[in-house]
This record gives structure tokens, sequence and C-alpha cells, in this order.
């Protein structure tokens, strides 16, 4: 176990096999490092890698990957509330929020500024795109893209996370580039393979809109949390118009 300077524990933290950067302050009770629960392992060696800055409330669980040399990997600036679980081989990045309860599954990925409401559950593999925010309880089996919000059981897209990219300085003129790229993937009719040649040849570029194409063009093992028939690339069905919140 390595701690960076300023890292502050309180009572009754369990830490094992960890590297933890500085200014990062753990709650009574969390569990941090200890082996995984997949019937895979056994014994192998490795790890738990924390950034700096980070805020890990009572009774969260941490758990060290699976495979040798393998790490689950947290950034910097998150907030981790009571009662957590982050499971082998998760990748978080920075400033993202996970409420109470929340359940992550192995190997899921969740991208910088993300939110996550209370209770909610990831399933294994399961990627979270930057500044996505799940609705509390949802049940999220398939990938969230960027800026979007999903709630649901199952989840499901229904809109932008508009206050969200306010906050975090996203410029108008990139908000109103999202919009369209929403509204062609929500309301367009179109399958989502066709939506996003759509917004390729409509939307102009920008730093947001290369970003939301980017996950979608990159491999999926869950497919995407977009609409029950049309969640894999490769579908020709078409949809039903679905209400955009916040556009």
């Amino acid at each position: 176990m390595r701690l960076g300077a300023r890292t502050k524990l309180h009572s009754s933290v369990v830490i094992e096999q960890t590297t933890m950067g500085e200014d990062n302050e753990v709650w009574p009770g969390a569990i941090i490092g200890v082996a995984p629960q997949d019937l895979r392992y056994n014994g192998e060696n490795s790890s738990v890698v924390i950034g700096r800055g980070n805020v890990i409330r009572e009774y969260v669980t941490i758990h060290r990957a699976v495979n040798e040399g393998s790490v689950t990997q947290i950034g910097n600036d998150n907030l981790i509330m009571a009662y957590a679980h982050v499971a082998h081989n998760c990748l978080l990045g920075n400033q993202i929020v996970i409420s109470n309860t929340v359940g992550l599954c192995g190997h899921v990925e969740i991208e910088d500024q993300a939110v996550l409401g209370g209770m909610c559950g990831i399933h294994q593999f399961v990627r979270i795109g930057r500044l996505a925010m799940i609705g509390g309880m949802a049940k999220v089996t398939q990938d969230v893209p960027p800026f979007g919000m999903v709630d649901g059981l199952p989840a499901r897209l229904f809109g932008m996370n508009i206050r969200g990219m306010q906050r975090r300085g996203i410029s108008k003129e990139s908000r109103q580039a999202l919009k369209h790229c929403y509204r062609m993937i929500l309301r367009s009719g179109l399958n989502l393979g066709q939506a996003l040649e759509a917004i390729r040849r409509t939307v102009e570029p920008c730093a947001e809109t290369n970003h939301l194409l980017s996950f979608f063009e990159s491999p999926s093992r869950m497919g995407f949390c977009v609409r029950g028939s049309d969640s894999r690339r490769n579908t020709n069905q078409p949809v039903e118009e679905v209400e955009l919140a916040g556009c």
C-alpha cells in the first residue's frame, strides 16, 4: 500500500494492494483493494490505483482487478458516496459523482464528469460517457453516450444533460451542435447507424460532437442505451419518435 501526501484515512478503513495519490479522504468503514468477487480469481497479483483529491465515503467497497498485473483504476477529484461498490477492473475517470449505494459490476468504464444517481446498477462491461447523467435506481445494461440522460428499468436515453454542460462551461455553440446530434439519434426515424452518418454530413464538428461520434464508433460489448430495437449499430429497424428532454 502506498499513500500520497495529505491523504486522510478515518477509522476502521481496510486497504490492501492499493496505490493512492495526494489529498484523498477515505471515511470510516471503507474497504479498498481486497480480493475481487469473481470465481476466476485465484490469488493473482493485481491492484487498485487511485489518483488525487478523491472523497470515498462510509462503507464504500473498491475491489482489485482479477488478472495478473491488471488494475481497478480511479482518477482524480471523484466523489464516491456511502455504500457504493466499485467492482474489479473498473476504470473511472475524473470529477465523477457516484451516489449512495450505486453498484458497478466488473469492467465498467466511466468517463469524466458523469453523475450516477442513488441505487442505480451498472451491468458489467458497460461504458458511461462524459457528463452523462444516470437516474436514481436505473438499471443500466448498455453503454450510455456522452452528455446524455438515461433512466428506467431498463434504462433508456431520453435527453441531454443540459444543466451539467452549462455548469462545466461547454459553449452555447457546442450545446446547440449536440442538440442537433441528439435530435438525429432520438427523433429522426433513422436507425442509429444512419443517424450517425447524417450527423457527420450535417453538423459542424466541434470537440464535443467529435467525442460523441468517437464514443459510438468505439467497440461496444453491450450495445447502446438508446432505444430498445435500435441499440446496436447494425440494426436496420425503424424507430419510434421519442420526446427529447432539454431540447
